[in-house]
């Protein structure tokens, strides 16, 4: 038996609630920095505080893909899930920017900081139960373009997400001024109608889309495929992580060096585009800082945007140069871009580096998992997908470890570099992806 065949209007409807997730993930992206900086945190204090969102992920991703594996309700397999984790991240969106309400029980500096772990714990707990869900509703030929759609929508939610407080400030007439210790209006208001959308568009792919029953997953196993022993605890992941693909194998380190590269451009872009581009004081947290900050989410508008076009074309290029090659030369453009931003003349020919940063983004979000999808048993599509999330945020973890004291005893105090090293891993992820065994590739591009 093999799944059927899908609607472009399917598959949209499928992804939709991804426009919302992303809108919510890239306005923390674009701004827990600049709301963390103005509860009083320092530069190289910063990758300390995000630090929480990938620890929270190490922990939630395998458990949630784990029991979505197992889960079958009136909702269906995945979509609980990614429903739970929309309302507990809108939560998320609408006390970030408030924290300084809760100073009576502890300093604001640490409940924005708790907020960032409670939102990115759920965009974890919605993110990876989408990935599977393609999976899972998609024939193999099908795969490449379900995933693009994902990230077409990721890059349209990331654009309205990360443009919004510039809009609102710009056509709107909202203030982006505020006195010290204090979250801009234009920046309160951006999380508020984040935290709306998410939950919308969640509702979207929950009530259009429909999932296979238990008995059609089970007739959709291959016939060579071995039989797969019903796990009898939360342990086996442990287990699972051993016995992983060997195509999960060789991506996971393309995925270390990726992520490592991202998560430094997240953390430091608005302090090292501050301090480098506009000439700013590391301590200059005023309304040129503000000004500076919301540029920022202007360039990762462009990328995002870049990303969603890109994203429309990936599948043809796949098909044409294969998987592997598409992905390396994302990869490639992205690393060109952040190191390009060391020689940008002002701050509008940012705009330039973003080019190549969207089309990495594209291909980070889209290739791996379609490459992963081959290669991993139909019923532990879940789980898997889940500790393939561990290469997602170990490196992470270890940029924030060292990205602080990086940026404070090697780097001289200046972020700038540090975005130039996140432009160096790319690169070098770039190069490991030659060695990944695409268990798809071959035939995809005879057909």
């Amino acid at each position: 038996m093999e799944k059927r065949k899908l609607s472009f209007w399917d598959i949209w409807n499928m992804s939709f609630g991804f426009l919302g997730i992303q809108m919510g993930f890239a306005l923390q992206n674009a701004n827990a920095s600049r709301i963390l900086q103005i509860f009083g945190a320092d530069v190289h204090e910063l990758s300390w505080f995000w630090i929480v969102a990938p620890l929270t992920g190490l922990i939630v991703q395998p458990i949630i893909g784990y029991y979505s594996d197992r889960t079958w309700t009136r909702l269906g397999r995945r979509r609980p899930y990614f429903l739970t984790g929309a309302l507990l991240a809108s939560m998320g969106l609408i006390l970030m920017p408030n924290a300084d309400m809760f100073t009576a029980f502890m300093p604001a500096l640490w409940v924005g900081a708790g907020m960032l772990m409670i939102m990115d714990a759920s965009f974890n707990v919605a993110m990876e139960p989408f990935r599977a869900l393609v999976a899972d509703l998609l024939p193999s030929d099908q795969r490449t373009l379900g995933f693009s759609v994902q990230t077409v929508l990721i890059g349209i939610g990331a654009v309205i997400g990360s443009w919004l407080p510039y809009a609102l400030t710009n056509w709107f007439g909202v203030a982006n001024e505020t006195e010290a210790g204090g979250v801009p209006l234009n920046l309160m208001l951006s999380f508020f109608i984040g935290a709306a959308v998410l939950v919308a568009s969640i509702l979207i792919t929950v009530f259009t889309t429909k999932e296979y029953s238990p008995e059609e997953m089970a007739q959709f196993e291959t016939d060579g495929e071995e039989e797969i022993e019903e796990e009898s605890s939360l342990l086996d992941i442990f287990s699972d992580f051993k016995k992983m693909p060997t195509t999960m194998r060789q991506l996971s380190w393309v995925q270390f060096f990726s992520w490592f590269g991202l998560f430094g451009m997240w953390v430091f872009s608005v302090p090292a585009i501050a301090h480098h581009t506009y000439g700013l004081s590391l301590d200059d947290h005023g309304t040129n800082y503000q000004i500076a900050g919301d540029w920022v989410g202007i360039l990762f508008g462009v990328y995002n945007a870049v990303s969603a076009v890109y994203a429309f074309f990936l599948p043809a290029i796949a098909k044409k140069l294969g998987r592997k090659k598409t992905y390396a030369i994302g990869l490639i453009g992205g690393g060109l871009g952040l190191i390009s931003i060391y020689f940008m003349p002002n701050e509008n020919w940012l705009i330039l580096s973003m080019f190549g940063i969207g089309i990495a983004w594209a291909s980070i979000l889209a290739m791996p998992y379609a490459i992963l999808a081959g290669s991993i048993p139909a019923k532990k599509m879940g789980v898997y997908m889940g500790i393939f999330n561990f290469f997602i945020v170990l490196p992470q973890i270890l940029n924030a470890l060292i990205g602080g004291p990086m940026v404070k005893y090697l780097y001289g105090g200046n972020p700038m570099y540090a975005l130039v090293v996140s432009g160096v891993s790319l690169l070098i992820a770039a190069m490991l992806v030659v060695r990944v065994k695409d268990v798809d590739d071959e035939v995809l591009i005879k057909d």
